[in-house]
């Protein structure tokens, strides 16, 4: 039996308005391995088109360009087929416009979180930023994604843009696995972390990745890239750089190009890696300006021997107060250390960013800091915007997610990169402003009364009499037990579960001697970050879970604080 429109019955229809000219992007899978899974298109003049897949073990990609306007069903047998995504864009404005997702599951589907503002994926797991810059005029984020769950598995580039870095339009998927890990949800590989520059030779970006298949032989992890015009599809990636480096003791991680113009004028790359004497930052160079190929070794450029960490992950290295052809500009080094543990404190995978002065071939530290105590800003990414050094991290820790965590991830909120003197800050954007939606309070939080939250975004700013002046900010959280104190030893976000007080205690999130006398604190659907003093000390601490903060207290000695002012924000 069908129905009047031509669609069987008890297929599961979603009907879409779409306008002429239209590029539909679905994934799909069989329901077993019998019979092909198929989604069918209906207009009112009945079937005009289908996809199908034979897969029944993962995901297949399928294309589907609909020419004329109108209202169109996509109808499918749920019995013999299932669809994980369906967004529709056109490709004449999809910059200015975005994707317009239409289907997702359970198993993918993005969080609702009214007045959430940090960025998240449309659908499904994301983790390491990438490719992060301003192209054709607007800040574009790329970013490590796995479509069809909210967990870890074979790894593709999303895609977003934005005029503010705050407020992001979806793109279509940028990146895929190569059709080898395309088959199943294996979690071998995929097209992982990487960077993207001008193309110097036409209109449009360069990307570079990572390519990992966890069996390969010889090597598991090469590097590749891939050019795109229309700064939303990319064309067919090439391998740039097939193997690593021979003589220097390496392991099989070899990852995450980071590639940027170097004071001698050339093409400069980064490549994170692991050798027998610890994780190190390798440099190498190229003479070809498209810096598409001829890429040539130059050695280590750091070794990091401390914390007992495995390979450097995700480096970066940006100009900071000059010109990058200046020899007096002084350079920042990034770099996270992948399972390196700060034994004292007990945190894990920490970043760390050192300054010095960087001739191309060498760099010579003058001093360095870790870029965030709470640990959870990782693989973080910059660039210099205009003047102004810009990054963004995956707001998330290996240490206490992973493959097999129902993870639906966030990245940080974007932050400038200062240096005054031989102080680094690392403040948020000055777009975080516009985030202020009302004032909630004034007076009553300094007072030390409780300030009710409407929703789980919110600012509070408060000074103190006093640089290191002690302070408990207690936050009230129906599972996590969740404050910010300052005290003799520093400034500390203390954290644990309600619902575990037998659980030995985990890490201290610390900043040793932090001397706080400013503090900026953002509070949003699972995320709490701390900007202490222009950023001189900042904090991020991921929350388990999208309950919201309910209320806030501030605890101190009189006249310890000076002022302070609660916001309730929204994008």
């Amino acid at each position: 039996m069908t129905t009047t429109t031509g669609i069987p019955e008890g297929h599961r229809a979603i009907d879409v308005e779409l306008p002429v000219n239209a590029m539909l992007h679905l994934w799909l899978k069989a329901v077993s391995p019998d019979e092909p899974g198929a989604v069918s298109f209906y207009s009112v003049n009945g079937k005009f088109g289908e996809v199908q897949a034979v897969n029944s073990e993962e995901n297949s990609f399928r294309i589907y360009h609909v020419f004329g306007g109108g209202t169109v069903t996509l109808a499918y047998d749920t019995a013999v087929t299932s669809l994980s995504v369906a967004y529709w864009f056109t490709p004449s404005d999809v910059l200015e416009t975005g994707i317009t997702v239409i289907h997702t599951n359970p198993a993918n589907e993005p969080p609702d979180l009214p007045a959430g503002y940090h960025f998240r994926p449309p659908f499904g797991w994301m983790n390491d930023p990438n490719g992060f810059g301003r192209f054709g005029g607007r800040p574009h984020l790329f970013y490590q994604h796995y479509s069809h769950g909210r967990i870890w598995n074979n790894m593709h580039w999303g895609h977003a843009v934005s005029s503010d870095y705050l407020r992001w339009r979806h793109l279509p998927v940028f990146l895929f696995p190569s059709e080898e890990l395309t088959v199943r949800p294996d979690k071998r590989g995929g097209a992982f972390s990487g960077s993207a520059i001008a193309r110097t030779d036409g209109p449009g970006i360069r990307v570079f990745f990572t390519e990992k298949i966890a069996d390969r032989i010889p090597e598991q992890e090469i590097q590749l890239t891939a050019t795109s015009t229309d700064l939303f599809s990319a064309g067919a990636a090439e391998v740039f750089l097939p193997r690593r480096p021979d003589g220097e003791g390496l392991t099989f991680d070899f990852r995450d190009p980071y590639v940027f113009r170097g004071p001698d004028g050339l093409w400069k790359m980064l490549l994170g890696s692991q050798s027998d004497t610890g994780g190190v930052v390798l440099l190498y160079e190229t003479e070809d300006n498209t810096a598409a190929s001829g890429w040539v070794y130059v050695g280590k450029l750091y070794t990091e021997t401390r914390y007992e960490t495995s390979a450097l992950e995700c480096p970066c290295l940006l100009p900071m107060d000059g010109d990058y052809r200046d020899p007096a500009t002084r350079w920042a080094l990034i770099y996270g250390l992948m399972n390196g543990e700060d034994k004292e404190t007990g945190r894990r995978n920490l970043t760390m960013i050192d300054i010095g002065w960087f001739d191309g071939r060498s760099f010579a530290k003058s001093f360095g800091r870790e870029l965030d105590f709470g640990t959870d800003n990782y693989a973080f990414q910059a660039f210099v915007d205009g003047n102004t050094p810009v990054g963004i991290g995956w707001l998330g820790n290996w240490a206490d997610t992973g493959p097999t965590v129902d993870f639906p991830s966030a990245m940080t909120l974007p932050r400038t990169l200062v240096l005054e003197g031989d102080t680094l800050l690392t403040p948020p954007i000055g777009a975080a402003e516009s985030l202020r939606a009302r004032m909630l309070d004034r007076t009553r939080l300094a007072s030390g009364q409780r300030i009710e939250l409407p929703n789980g975004a919110a600012e509070i700013t408060f000074e103190l009499s006093e640089a290191g002046g002690a302070f408990r900010l207690e936050f009230d959280h129906p599972e996590i037990r969740l404050a910010i104190a300052q005290h003799e030893e520093g400034l500390e976000i203390l954290h644990g579960y309600l619902d575990r007080p037998e659980e030995p205690p985990g890490p201290r999130y610390l900043a040793k001697a932090a001397g706080a006398r400013r503090l900026r604190v953002f509070l949003d659907y699972g995320s709490l970050e701390i900007f202490a003093d222009g950023g001189r000390v900042a904090g991020t601490k991921r929350i388990a879970g999208f309950e919201a903060v309910r209320a806030a207290r501030l605890v101190a000695e009189p006249g310890v604080v000076v002022n302070a002012t609660v916001w309730s924000l929204r994008l």
